[in-house]
């Protein structure tokens, strides 16, 4: 649970969405490397 004194509830609006936004892309990026490595296991070994 965060704090009232934690630093990362002073962030402003912008920050905060700008590390959002970073956040979700790298969590895609995982997503798709995942997704591309299954799909790319049953084209190659055939299911």
């Amino acid at each position: 649970m965060a704090r009232d004194d934690d630093p990362r509830n002073n962030a402003a609006p912008e920050e905060r969405r700008r590390g959002n936004l970073r956040l979700g892309l790298i969590l895609a990026s995982i997503a798709a490397a995942f997704f591309l490595g299954f799909v790319a296991k049953m084209f190659l070994l055939g299911g």
